[in-house]
């Protein structure tokens, strides 16, 4: 691992990698069935464009590198549509649909808790029945649960489960974006500032299934936050510190490999367990340091790859359309573009401050404390001066990557009048269930009529915002 290591900072210092300005993404969803109940996606699915995950529910689903500029962006949607529309037809086939959100809530037939902690003798130990077999998730399980189980605490909710499973709740937007490795440093830690008002903007998870609350008192629901996402994934932080956490900023690429390098190893692999033959390129001669850098969880981490280092801004959760995701990816890459080449006096904004707005947004989303310098040095929370600004920065770092104004306004339009209309897939969820909890349904009928809402209108593909 130490020579792994070495080796990729020797090839960053000897200036070896091609570098560039590079944008991808990754969206992860679930599979329901035709009454809307969580489902598993079956084998046949998985393939060139859709990957496992977790949960036998879940799916993720990958857009190839583009460059960042108009053509490679445009590149990303027709990809992105293009994937989605295969893995759709795919389950449509099997009677199952597939949900691009940020946490499930209609529970399989069984429930919700059964389902998490239901588990089956395999080679002479138990395993959780219903996580995707991968000898990789049964060995992260191992680990972490080495010590007991894991706790999901948010208020109404504190139950111990056995398995890593519950963090198959989840699911999540991943923009990536890559720099010249020289500038590595200056975007990194530009993101990690920008992460709260972004989050905001995308909160997807307000509740959770409903079986599992320990507090009956609907309030409590109510009010647990509009980004349950994020401390349910925080369930895997067993030991101190925890491995899913709010990254410190780094001194420059190097240091996002010794960062890769000093985590706390997890589910250790070898190469020669899966693969034979030579080690041919990057991705073989540096395999078990890739792999280990895949269990880095960090709400924003560097990942390493053939080209050099890149971004991976992990807060979002999943979105409902193509314009929701690809508006995001705009927004992030655009911003955090904007903000360094504009000079943007974010970045001198404490990293506390940035951790305290991150976590504000996670609760209270737009209404939050949302930490934020203001292009003339001005140190503001209020998000009626957060977001205008916020919006310039990333026009102008669109436009600085050659994007004609009309465009940006068309990719950010999905985003932007989430602010101007005060509205995110969490608020719409909260006020539905309150409506129906207004017209005498109890808690977990207004939940999932409010989720067999949502996933009939993500299959129009329509966003967010028109609803």
């Amino acid at each position: 691992m130490s020579a792994q290591a070495g080796s990729v900072r020797e090839a960053l210092t000897a200036g070896a990698f091609e570098g560039g300005y590079h944008v991808g993404l990754e969206l992860e969803g679930y599979a329901v069935d035709d009454e809307g109940r969580l489902a598993t996606v079956p084998d046949a699915v998985f393939g060139d464009y859709c990957e496992r995950e977790l949960g036998r529910h879940n799916a993720e689903m990958n857009t190839p590198a583009t460059p960042f500029n108009p053509e490679g962006v445009a590149g990303q949607t027709e990809r992105l549509a293009e994937r989605l529309e295969t893995v759709r037809d795919a389950l449509a086939a099997r009677g199952r649909r597939f949900v691009t959100d940020g946490m499930w809530t209609v529970e399989p037939p069984e429930g919700a808790l059964t389902y998490l902690t239901a588990t089956h003798e395999e080679a002479g130990r138990r395993v959780p029945t219903n996580m995707s077999p991968d000898g990789r998730y049964y060995a992260l399980d191992a680990d972490i649960t080495a010590a007991g189980g894991v706790e999901l605490s948010v208020p109404g909710c504190r139950r111990t489960f056995s398995s890593i499973l519950v963090e198959s709740l989840t699911a999540s937007t991943q923009i990536h974006l890559q720099t010249p490795p020289e500038r590595f440093a200056r975007y990194f830690n530009a993101a990690l500032r920008t992460t709260g008002p972004v989050l905001a903007l995308g909160a997807n998870s307000p509740f959770l299934p409903p079986s599992l609350y320990t507090d009956p008192a609907t309030e409590t629901a109510l009010s647990a936050g509009v980004e349950l996402r994020v401390p349910a994934f925080e369930t895997l932080n067993v030991r101190d510190p925890g491995k899913v956490r709010f990254p410190d900023d780094v001194a420059d690429a190097g240091a996002a490999v010794d960062r890769i390098a000093d985590d706390r190893r997890c589910a250790p692999y070898l190469r020669e367990w899966v693969a034979d033959g030579p080690r041919d390129d990057f991705r073989d001669e540096h395999w078990e340091l890739l792999h280990k850098g895949s269990t880095c969880w960090r709400w924003v981490r560097p990942v390493l790859g053939p080209t050099g280092p890149r971004i991976e801004y992990r807060v979002l959760a999943a979105q409902p359309s193509v314009p929701d995701v690809t508006g995001f990816q705009a927004l992030v890459a655009g911003l955090v573009h904007g903000v360094v080449v504009t000079d943007h006096p974010l970045p001198d904004l404490s990293w506390a401050a940035a951790r305290e707005s991150f976590y504000a947004a996670v609760q209270d989303g737009l209404d939050a404390d949302l930490a934020w310098l203001t292009r003339d040095g001005d140190r503001v929370d209020d998000p009626e001066r957060v977001y205008p600004d916020l919006f310039a920065v990333a026009r102008a770092g669109l436009r600085d990557r050659g994007f004609e104004d009309e465009t940006v306004d068309d990719l950010l339009a999905p985003v932007e009048r989430r602010w101007t209309e005060r509205t995110t897939p969490a608020t719409w969820k909260r006020a539905w269930v309150r409506d129906r909890l207004d017209d005498g349904a109890d808690l977990a009928a207004a939940i999932e009529a409010t989720q067999q809402d949502y996933v009939d209108r993500t299959a129009t593909d329509a966003p967010f915002v028109d609803w």
